[in-house]
């Protein structure tokens, strides 16, 4: 092998690895899946807390990806943040179906899950979900559980010396 053809290997090399990096970072990024000609429809689910949802974060019924998360914005009236799922066009939810703000696993990423109502009525585009979960913050339920410790602690009687000449 001469010298050009290894310098060409090299740089293909390179080039290979660069283009894994790519990869890697886009779908680190959520972004490895871009809309891929899908038709997509959309609704509205408004949350007291979405904690660590991010754009482009899944939407998922039953474990399999049916949208993505298009955007995030704050309520003026209602201090509320409402999110707009774009949902694949060919997974219809019923009308009273409801969505939560999951974790994927203990300390993962978070996601829009949609459980299936009963309704025979389905949504339409542009519709709101009315029944949501807002996200559970760890932060505060471990706030919460020392609070009720220390109250706990707090509101236990303490013990009382035993009266003068009374016997063991």
């Amino acid at each position: 092998m001469g010298k050009k053809s290894i310098e060409t290997l090299v740089g293909l090399f390179v080039l290979l690895g660069i283009a894994g990096l790519v990869f890697l970072a886009l779908k680190a990024a959520n972004l490895g899946s871009f809309n891929s000609g899908r038709d997509t429809y959309t609704l509205y689910a408004r949350f007291d807390n979405i904690g660590g949802l991010k754009v482009r974060a899944p939407v998922r019924s039953a474990g399999v990806t049916v949208g993505r998360v298009a955007s995030i914005k704050l309520d003026q009236k209602t201090y509320q943040g409402v999110v707009r799922l774009q949902v694949e066009h060919d997974v219809q939810f019923p009308a009273d179906s409801s969505a939560r703000i999951l974790t994927s696993g203990l300390l993962g990423d978070q996601y829009i899950g949609i459980e299936a109502g009963g309704d025979e009525k389905s949504f339409a585009a542009g519709d709101t979900i009315k029944m949501t979960q807002s996200a559970v913050v760890l932060e505060s339920l471990i706030g919460q559980f020392l609070f009720n410790k220390a109250a706990d602690a707090g509101s236990s009687p303490a013990p009382q010396p035993a009266p003068a000449g009374a016997k063991k």
